[in-house]
């Protein structure tokens, strides 16, 4: 495949794995890196989301303004979009040159433009580096940077894309926000790895256009997905039932399951 995806060392490095107003975990954001087939010298970085909480964990991981390659937003609520001000500030602020690529839904630079100018009046028109929107919607195909992208629609309060990235050799699959759907479960068929947001423990108590553990757990089972990680969890859900999400996952036979701290790097 072009780029040496084939055969690449890819892992996800989870900047963040809490909701909205979680006040002990950043954002939902993953990063996901590429290396191609011996060679370590270079490779193909996106980000996954970006809210409120990530550009600081990004820059935390990552110096040098030049690498990242692409960023896709899931959909528009503020804890998945609206820490693209500060990336683009900061990239503008360490003379980045290298061109962005935005994969989102039709018309989405248009919002993040319009959250720029909110939060840095004039500063959008002074980047030093080219945006490059690529619209990717339900039942779409893209191509970026050598991987294959394709997006189905989940059950949300605003319109929210899961998107699944195959590189040949390996798949991810990431939610975004919502309740899974029988489109987002064909999407994910056979992955080699699933992230998905679990905001509740069971169905029971679930919240509109929110997915729970056991939900995701027997959508895992009918997509074949080979890996399930779970994050996006309501913080009080967290900490209050936390040792029945350990006892639930480890009733889990059939399925591996994880759930990560911000910070962790699982390999694909």
């Amino acid at each position: 495949m072009e780029n040496g995806v084939v055969d690449a060392k890819v892992t996800v490095e989870f900047l963040g794995v809490g909701e909205a107003c979680d006040e002990t975990q950043p954002n939902t954001s993953l990063l996901l890196q590429v290396w191609p087939a011996g060679d370590c010298s270079t490779s193909i970085q996106i980000l996954l989301d970006c809210g409120f909480s990530v550009s600081h964990r990004y820059f935390q991981a990552c110096s040098d303004p030049d690498l990242l390659d692409a960023v896709w937003i899931s959909h528009f609520h503020g804890d998945h979009f609206f820490g693209m001000p500060l990336l683009l500030l900061r990239f503008w602020e360490m003379k980045r040159l290298k061109p962005l690529t935005i994969v989102t839904q039709p018309g989405g630079l248009e919002r993040v433009l319009a959250a720029m100018d909110l939060a840095y009046p004039g500063f959008a028109k002074k980047l030093t580096f080219p945006l490059r929107e690529l619209a990717l919607d339900a039942g779409r195909t893209v191509q970026v940077h050598g991987t294959t992208w394709r997006a189905a629609q989940t059950e949300h309060g605003q319109k929210n894309l899961s998107v699944r990235i195959d590189g040949g050799q390996w798949s991810l699959f990431y939610s975004g926000d919502g309740r899974p759907t029988a489109e987002t479960q064909t999407l994910a068929e056979g992955c080699t790895l699933a992230v998905h947001e679990a905001f509740v423990l069971n169905d029971d108590n679930s919240i509109a256009g929110h997915g729970s553990v056991q939900g995701c757990l027997a959508w895992a089972r009918g997509a074949g997905v080979r890996r399930l990680v779970l994050v996006h969890m309501q913080r009080d859900v967290r900490r209050t039932q936390w040792r029945e999400i350990l006892d639930t996952i480890r009733r889990c036979h059939d399925l591996e399951v994880l759930v990560p701290g911000s910070g962790d790097i699982v390999p694909l």
